[in-house]
């Protein structure tokens, strides 16, 4: 074919034929030259009033992805003529239009587009930034208020018993929590001392004079020995009839054999028979009521003498102090300044602490120390004055090679 032979349409070739086209259906367009590219769908004819413009850019609905507002346009009704040749249909996308039916309105489909989109952005967004999320919700998150914080940290000040002077100048500011924190260790668990200590090694069947005797012999066999072998002996010398009396006639052979394990078992034997015949000969069986004529017993020391006061006389006449009350009270620092005796405990502790804990202080330190504060293992992770204890973190090194 030449190039200069004109092509003919199919609009040219239906004119010629003289064939009529009538339209078939009625869509509303906007009357802006410029439209979107979604308006082409169902087919026709361009329009008379002019050229159509189109973006080649952005759909309508990437424009209302990208936030852009669409603005309501006057609509007039076009007839489709034959020289508009239809488009394809969209893939995500259907639209039929039957004879005489009218479109929607397309503010309702952009509403529900950018309805779709925007649920669609927010799960593209969780899925690509899913660290960025976490952090913005931990930062989201409310922090403490100070005044919280405050209430977490341990409280400073204390409260004293009422029985207690409020104005006590202690060697350790922090001396009654820890007093406290004892009680409340002690309460939970018993310690040897609670069963088997000299205030429980008494016959309670017996008389008054006669108990308070008991009272005084377990204390002079409690030196130096554990609370179990003293009231294992105790038991023994109850079981004969234990007595000023009856231990003055015993004797010395088999009063030993009775006392067998107690520490220095022989010398306190002694102990016991010269004492009974001072007792016997001054005080008619009884025991002395005041700490001057108890400690001139043979046998019987200041911290004897201040808790058979306590046991057998109720009376508070200074603090006991034995092993474990010095090795506590040095640890905890309520005293002036560090002691290698026990006598100077007893002075250093008497010079502040309230007269009304002297009788219980013994009985406290003495059970804390046979369970948790222990002479060269202490269990520190146990204890609640950990926090507040200058000595909890000092490793003590066992000196003997079986306790390594």
């Amino acid at each position: 074919m030449s190039k200069n032979v004109k092509k003919h349409s199919l609009a040219s070739k239906l004119a010629k034929q003289g064939a009529v086209i009538q339209p078939t259906a009625i869509i509303k367009r906007a009357t802006s030259s410029v439209r979107d590219i979604e308006d082409l769908v169902g087919g026709g004819a361009a329009p008379s009033t002019g050229p159509l413009y189109f973006s080649p850019i952005q759909t309508r609905k990437q424009r209302l992805l990208n936030g852009e507002t669409i603005q309501k346009t006057a609509t007039k009704e076009e007839v489709l003529i034959a020289a508009r040749v239809p488009q394809k249909k969209q893939r995500n996308e259907q639209v039929s239009l039957a004879a005489g039916e009218e479109e929607k309105p397309a503010i309702q489909k952009e509403a529900a587009v950018k309805k779709e989109g925007k649920t669609r952005i927010e799960k593209e967004a969780e899925e690509q930034k899913p660290e960025v999320q976490k952090d913005l919700k931990s930062e989201t998150k409310e922090k403490p208020k100070p005044e919280i914080k405050e209430q977490l940290k341990p409280q400073i000040k204390q409260e004293i018993d009422p029985l207690v002077n409020e104005d006590v100048v202690s060697p350790q500011s922090l001396w009654y929590r820890q007093l406290e924190n004892i009680r409340s260790m002690r309460s939970l668990s018993a310690a040897p001392v609670d069963t088997m200590g000299c205030h429980q090694c008494a016959d309670p069947k017996a008389d008054v004079k006669t108990q308070r005797f008991q009272k005084l012999v377990a204390l002079m066999l409690s030196s130096q020995t554990k609370d179990q072998t003293t009231f294992e002996a105790m038991n023994r010398l109850k079981a004969r009839t234990l007595t000023p009396n009856s231990l003055k006639d015993m004797p010395v052979g088999e009063l030993e054999t009775l006392l067998h394990p107690v520490s220095f078992y022989k010398n306190k034997a002694k102990y016991l028979k010269q004492t009974t015949q001072i007792l016997i000969d001054k005080y008619d069986a009884d025991i002395p009521d005041n700490v001057k004529e108890l400690i001139a017993l043979p046998g019987v020391g200041p911290k004897m003498a201040h808790i058979c006061m306590a046991v057998a006389w109720d009376k508070r006449t200074g603090i006991g102090v034995d092993v474990h009350v010095h090795r506590i009270s040095n640890r905890l620092g309520w005293l002036p300044r560090p002691t290698k005796e026990p006598e100077q405990t007893r002075v250093g502790l008497e010079s502040w602490l309230p007269l009304t804990l002297w009788a219980e202080v013994n009985h406290l330190f003495v059970g804390f120390g046979q369970t948790i504060c222990t002479p060269l293992k202490p269990n520190c992770g146990q204890c609640l004055n950990k926090d507040i204890c200058p000595s909890a973190k000092v490793v003590v090194t066992p000196t003997k090679k079986g306790d390594r």
